[in-house]
C-alpha cells in the first residue's frame, strides 16, 4: 500500500449519535475466561456472575468450553467492553493517515501463494481527527488485499502478536473450520492450506469469539479469486465496506471500538476500505473508454451495502461466480454483510461519478467515494 499523505475529511462533519455504554472488561465471561498477561489490553477477568451460554442450570456454574473457534462463536453472547490498543509511542498526532490503495493487486506467476501474517493490536488513523484502537491483520484496517485464481494453492500462517486470542476465517476456503480457523494465543501460530474452488469477491476475518467484536474492531479484509479464464481487460478496484462503532477517546486520544454499540447496530461511521470518505479527498481516477471493475466486499459486521454509481449503470453484474450468471443493466444491488460481488461499467462519459452505499443513512456516514473519468 502506498504511503501517500492525504488530508482526509473530518469525521466530526458526519452525522453521529454517541450512546453511553458500560466499561466492562472485554474478555469478562468469554469462552477464554482465563488471565492473559500484558498491559496493552484489558485482562480477562470476571466482574459479573451471570451464567454463560452452555452453562449447566441456573447456578452460574460454567460448563467446560473449548478453545474458541467459528463453530462455537455464534453460540456465545457475552458482555464486552470497548477495545484497547497498544498506546502510540508518541502523541496520536504522530499516527499517520494513509490512503488505502483500492487497486486490485496483480496476479503472481506462481500457482502457490505463501501468506505469513500477524495479528496485531495497533492504533490506526481513519481521518484527520480520529485514531481508533484497531485489531488488525498486518497492522492495517482492512487487512491486505489477496488476489489469486481458482485452483491456486494458498498456504497461510497466522502468528498472534496480540494480547488476546485471534484466528483467521477465509470465506474462499472449503476446509474444516474447527481445525483451520481455531484461535491461537499470543506468540502462537496456526497454519493451513486451501484451494479456492469458485471465482468471486470473498471476505476474510478473525473468527474468535465474539466474532462481532473482532470483525467490528478491524480484523477483516478481501480475497479476490479470479476465474480460470481471465475476464475482459479492465481497471480493477476493491472496495471493502465496514462499520465503525466507537467510544469516547481515552487519555491518549485513541477511540476504542464499543461492543455494546455494535449490538445496537447503529454505527457512528461507515467506510470503503477503512477510512470514511477517503475517496472524496483522493478520488479513484480512470480514463474515458476504460472498463472499470469493482470487486465489492461487505465486511459489515451487520448492515448490507446497496452499491450504486451515480450517473452510471453497470452493464454487467455477476450474480454468481464470474463469468457465470451475468445481469445486464443493473443500477443498484445489495451486497450482504459477509458477502461480495463483482460490478462492471464502461466509462464512456467524462465526469465525476460518486460511488455510494445507496442506503443513504449509511452512505452519508462515510460509505461514499468519487470515480473521476478524465
Amino acid at each position: 500500500m502506498p504511503n501517500a499523505q492525504v488530508v482526509p475529511p473530518r469525521l466530526s462533519d458526519l452525522a453521529t449519535s454517541p450512546e453511553p455504554t458500560s466499561r466492562r472488561h472485554f474478555l469478562g465471561k468469554s469462552a477464554f475466561g482465563f488471565a492473559i498477561g500484558g498491559a496493552a489490553l484489558t485482562a480477562c477477568r470476571d466482574e459479573e456472575s451471570e451464567p454463560q451460554a452452555g452453562a449447566k442450570g441456573d447456578t452460574g456454574t460454567r460448563a467446560p468450553l473449548q478453545n474458541p473457534n467459528s463453530r462455537l462463536d455464534t453460540a456465545l453472547n457475552v458482555p464486552h467492553s470497548p477495545s484497547t490498543a497498544v498506546p502510540a509511542a508518541s502523541p496520536t498526532a504522530d499516527v499517520p493517515f494513509q490512503r488505502f490503495d483500492p487497486t486490485l493487486p496483480p496476479l503472481q506467476a506462481s500457482r502457490t501463494m505463501q501468506l505469513n501474517w500477524r495479528a496485531q493490536e495497533v492504533p490506526v488513523r481513519i481521518s484527520d481527527n480520529t485514531v481508533v484502537a484497531a485489531w488488525t491483520f498486518e497492522g492495517n484496517l482492512p487487512g491486505p488485499i489477496v488476489h489469486c485464481r481458482v485452483g491456486d494453492t494458498i498456504n497461510f500462517t497466522l502468528t498472534n502478536e496480540g494480547s488476546i486470542p485471534h484466528s483467521m476465517d477465509f470465506h474462499a476456503a472449503q476446509i474444516n473450520p474447527k481445525e483451520a480457523f481455531r484461535s491461537v494465543m499470543k506468540g502462537q501460530s496456526v497454519s493451513f492450506t486451501f484451494t479456492p474452488k469458485w471465482a468471486g469477491a470473498f471476505m476474510y476475518h478473525c473468527g474468535s469469539s465474539p466474532v462481532l467484536m473482532h470483525i467490528g474492531a478491524g480484523m477483516f479484509g478481501a480475497i479476490i479469486v479470479s476465474p480460470p479464464t481471465p475476464l475482459p481487460a479492465a481497471k480493477e478496484f476493491v472496495l471493502i465496506q465496514n462499520e465503525f462503532y466507537l467510544g469516547d477517546a481515552d487519555a491518549s486520544g485513541i477511540r476504542p471500538f464499543d461492543y455494546n454499540k455494535m449490538l445496537s447496530t447503529s454505527p457512528d461511521f461507515l467506510s470503503f476500505n477503512g477510512r470514511p470518505m477517503q475517496y472524496i479527498a483522493a478520488p479513484i481516477r480512470v480514463k474515458v473508454g476504460d472498463r472499470v471493475r469493482f470487486w465489492v466486499v461487505n465486511c459489515g459486521p451487520t448492515h448490507p451495502c446497496a452499491f450504486h454509481v451515480v450517473g452510471e449503470q453497470f452493464d454487467t453484474m455477476y450474480l454468481g461466480a464470474p463469468p457465470g450468471s451475468p445481469i445486464r443493466g443493473c443500477q443498484t444491488w445489495d451486497v450482504a454483510a459477509g458477502g461480495g460481488m463483482c460490478f462492471e461499467l464502461m466509462c464512456d462519459v467524462a465526469g465525476e461519478f460518486p460511488f455510494v452505499n445507496h442506503g443513504f443513512g449509511h452512505g452519508q456516514k462515510g460509505a461514499i467515494g468519487m470515480l473521476v473519468v478524465e
